[in-house]
């Protein structure tokens, strides 16, 4: 995949990732937003449904790999790129890696559970076989301001989603 190095780039998509994040937010979801960018230029975005579909698998990255799996009948996404609005758990570092996707990038790091190095570093992790090249912090604060106007709305008792 021919993928610009560009900052501009990575925003351009990393937007996709916030908007779909906002769809979360409305739908009473944790505000996570991903987009898969296929070798093509095409994109399968998602965001979180562990409400919704009662499955605390269902995170972000996890919707749009499934959907990915689907479109393009492959396991393995040589050639693509993951934006997600927040730094991926330990769950979702590990279905990038077996996804073998090439490049992450994600906004807003994730200071309790994140997985490229904020809790754990799975991603990138020289003693695994596959080791993603991982951008942090593009579009960061945007990516931390839905989280914590999501988290502030709940603890006002204005949502009813609880952990």
């Amino acid at each position: 995949m021919k993928m610009p190095p560009t900052h501009d780039h990575h925003s351009r998509e990393m937007t996709l990732a916030i908007k779909m994040a906002r769809r979360a937010f409305d739908k009473e979801e944790v505000p996570v937003g991903a987009v898969l960018v296929l070798e093509d230029g095409s994109t399968i975005s998602g965001h979180n449904q562990t409400r919704t579909w009662r499955d605390p698998t269902a995170h972000a990255e996890m919707v749009v790999i499934k959907k990915a799996i689907r479109k393009i009948k492959n396991e393995r996404f040589v050639g693509t790129a993951l934006y997600v609005t927040l730094e991926p758990c330990a769950m979702c570092a590990g279905a990038i890696i077996q996804a073998r996707i090439p490049l992450v990038v994600f906004g807003a790091s994730d200071p309790k559970a994140g997985a490229c190095g904020s809790v754990l570093k799975v991603l990138p992790n020289k003693r695994l076989n596959h080791r993603p090249q991982v951008i942090g912090g593009v579009l960061g604060e945007e990516c931390a301001g839905i989280l914590k106007e999501f988290f502030r709305r709940k603890r006002k008792g204005r949502m009813g989603v609880s952990r």
